[in-house]
């Protein structure tokens, strides 16, 4: 290539826009790993939802074991009570007892119940975030479609709807950590 030649097509890249596509494709490859960030978090979140519901149902498990020992024994109580006895004194003493461990267990259901309602909340929270960091995700996916279509048309408004979109995708993904 000849000196003239060579200035004509560093002339017609200038003219073609072809210098901005570095800033172009560099501006594509962020968007890129923004998205991957997002996924991580989104799959993060999931997982803390996953686990919440665990625990949640865990708890309720404890809680319907409870109950459920809790019920026997009012049953076992009032059977006492209708039995026929050698041993009043005794029997008496085992309905007391009974009563107390009843008693006792009806504060524990209050408190395995709580439990398992702060657990349920965990869930939607995470649930929420996770929404957030999903939605978030899809509009950094197409924000980066739109500007490689720029890549390939040279429109350079397909460009700027990618970097707007993916604005909005930093935005939503972002608006997670404001859940409570």
């Amino acid at each position: 290539m000849e000196a003239t030649e060579m200035q004509e097509f560093a002339k017609q890249v200038k003219e073609g826009g072809e210098e901005s596509l570095t800033s172009i494709s560099l501006a594509i490859s962020i968007l890129a790993v923004l998205v991957a960030m997002v996924t991580v978090l989104g799959h993060r979140a999931h997982t803390e939802a996953v686990l919440a519901q665990s625990r949640a149902g865990d708890q309720w498990s404890l809680y319907e074991a409870k109950k459920i020992r809790q019920d026997n024994l009012t049953v076992t109580v009032d059977l006492l009570a209708m039995q026929p006895s050698t041993d009043a004194k005794a029997t008496a003493a085992k309905i007391a007892e009974y009563k107390a461990h009843i008693a006792k267990w009806t504060d524990d259901l209050k408190d395995e119940q709580a439990k398992a309602d702060e657990f349920e909340a965990e869930v939607k929270v995470a649930e929420q975030k996770a929404v957030r960091f999903d939605l978030g995700e899809a509009l950094l996916q197409i924000a980066v479609v739109l500007s490689s279509i720029m890549l390939f048309t040279r429109r350079r408004s397909f460009f700027v709807g990618g970097l707007a979109l993916g604005a909005a995708g930093l935005v939503v993904a972002a608006s997670a950590w404001l859940v409570r």
